[in-house]
């Protein structure tokens, strides 16, 4: 019977959501040969400074030797990834990879998804089940193969969330959870010397989580306050939902919103968009009920509470533009 100490991991991915799993590894003793991650990436005013992945890190903190190809298909990559000899790779919130990468080792390649496969496969699975206001998400471990999140489904675990949760809540739970799916998997792996029962994903009804980017973000208010609310916290705190307030002058400023409460109170009648305020609240008119702003960011500004944004715009006149 396989051992532990038979299995040669290569392990691949990026962000901070990877280490939990990477740290996992490491400290239960699995014999991490090499780590694949991103090349370093420019950062500050004029990209000067080279900013290593959260992965690079943690590996390069813990000996581990980091591999960061421009090109996945680069002839001397996939020959120095070879000589790892490893026969098994392991990847969390990495990138697509070609067939001479995955197929290399002995017992394949798995991945470590942050959905419930056959839903939610793409880049932002965690988001889009928040803002599709799923009340359960989860992991799910899968063998690569040519099209993206297709692959034979190991093992999946679940997760609940609650409905005031935002994206940062169910980022840090399956980032943990992703890590067990991990070891149990290893775990499977070695009890079928290297070839785990695995099962076909299905096709029916499957919900798409693409990569999320700025117009992404945009609010749209002529939709029930419930999926406004679940907009906003599917994109908090980031990369932050936003709308364009104008002001008197007809300057347009872009404002994040990080926070919403729902009501249960009807604006009916009431045309979209119009904003009603108190001392310290900030409500505006969606297609059914008022919905309350509670955070908030002005372009330039700090992120800030209802209060402190009504404090800064006393005697401002300002609206909600709603195209």
């Amino acid at each position: 019977m396989m051992k532990k100490e038979d299995l040669r991991i290569v392990f691949m991915g990026t962000p901070e959501f990877a280490v939990a799993t990477l740290q996992a590894l490491v400290e239960n003793g699995y014999q991490v040969v090499a780590v694949v991650t991103q090349p370093d990436k420019p950062v500050g005013r004029h990209g000067s400074v080279l900013q290593p992945s959260a992965v690079k890190q943690y590996a390069t903190e813990h000996g581990l030797p980091v591999l960061q190809p421009e090109k996945m298909k680069d002839p001397a990559f996939v020959e120095q990834l070879r000589s790892y000899q490893a026969n098994l790779q392991v990847v969390v919130a990495f990138r697509m990879l070609p067939e001479v990468v995955w197929a290399m080792p002995e017992y394949g390649t798995f991945n470590v998804h942050a959905a419930l496969l056959p839903q939610y496969r793409g880049a932002a699975p965690i988001n889009w089940a928040v803002i599709n206001g799923e009340t359960e998400t989860g992991v799910t471990t899968f063998f690569l193969d040519h099209d993206i999140d297709t692959g034979r489904i190991i093992m999946q675990l679940p997760f609940a969330i609650p409905d005031e949760a935002d994206v940062e809540y169910v980022y840090d739970g399956l980032m943990h959870l992703g890590a067990d799916i991990c070891l149990q998997t290893l775990e499977r792996i070695i009890a079928a010397d290297g070839h785990p029962e695995s099962v076909p994903q299905g096709d029916a009804q499957v919900k798409s989580a693409p990569k999320i980017f700025k117009e992404t973000c945009e609010i749209v208010w002529k939709q029930p306050a419930k999926s406004i609310y679940d907009f906003v916290r599917g994109l908090s705190p980031y990369p932050g939902a936003w709308t364009t307030i104008q002001g008197a002058d007809g300057k347009e400023t872009v404002l994040k919103i990080y926070h919403t409460t729902k009501t249960g109170r009807s604006c009916d009648g009431v045309e979209l968009g119009s904003i009603m305020t108190d001392k310290k609240h900030i409500f505006v008119a969606t297609d059914d009920e008022w919905l309350q702003v509670d955070e908030l960011q002005m372009a330039g500004k700090k992120r800030m509470d209802a209060v402190s944004f009504l404090n800064g715009m006393k005697n401002a006149e300002w609206r909600l533009l709603t195209r």
